[in-house]
């Protein structure tokens, strides 16, 4: 696994990729897993992703991007998969709840485990996580804590 530092207007990042793509994106002041060996010379292939992260990251925080297009490495379970499948399916500028992706699901029941797999998430922004609320609209936990979700919605033109 490899990693890189990618600096924006709200802070660092630390992209992970491994050999199929971009596996985990870290918010500012979030620590990452130790990486064996030390530091040691990327290949040109990761320089081309950690590139291309670093500028489809910094074109959304400046409003120019809404989607993203990078090859991704996405490691969960299958439940989690699914969760995160669907939230990649809310749109920019929209929102929904735990309980309505638990409905897609097949039962509302699921809302805990939706937002148990949400907090997860190895792609915040990427998998945009951050357009799940709780019932109500009611902001809830965020691995990037909740003022960095605030700006997120509030960057995507959402009253936070």
């Amino acid at each position: 696994m490899l990693m890189t530092t990618i600096s924006t207007q709200i802070g660092e990042f630390h992209a992970y990729a491994d050999d199929q793509g971009l596996c985990r994106l870290l918010f500012p002041d979030r620590s990452g897993p130790d990486l064996p060996g030390g530091l040691r010379e990327i290949p040109p292939n990761a320089l081309r992703l950690f590139s291309q992260v670093g500028q489809q990251l910094n074109e959304y925080l400046q409003k120019k991007r809404h989607t993203f297009d990078l090859p991704l490495s996405i490691h969960g379970t299958d439940f989690q998969r699914s969760v995160w499948d669907l939230l990649c399916e809310i749109p920019y500028g929209q929102t929904s709840s735990y309980g309505e992706l638990a409905e897609k699901l097949g039962s509302r029941n699921k809302a805990r485990a939706v937002g148990g797999a949400a907090h997860v998430n190895p792609l915040p922004i990427i998998i945009p996580c951050h357009r799940l609320n709780g019932a109500g609209g009611a902001l809830t936990g965020f691995a990037g804590g909740l003022s960095t979700k605030k700006y997120l919605l509030k960057l995507e033109e959402f009253p936070a």
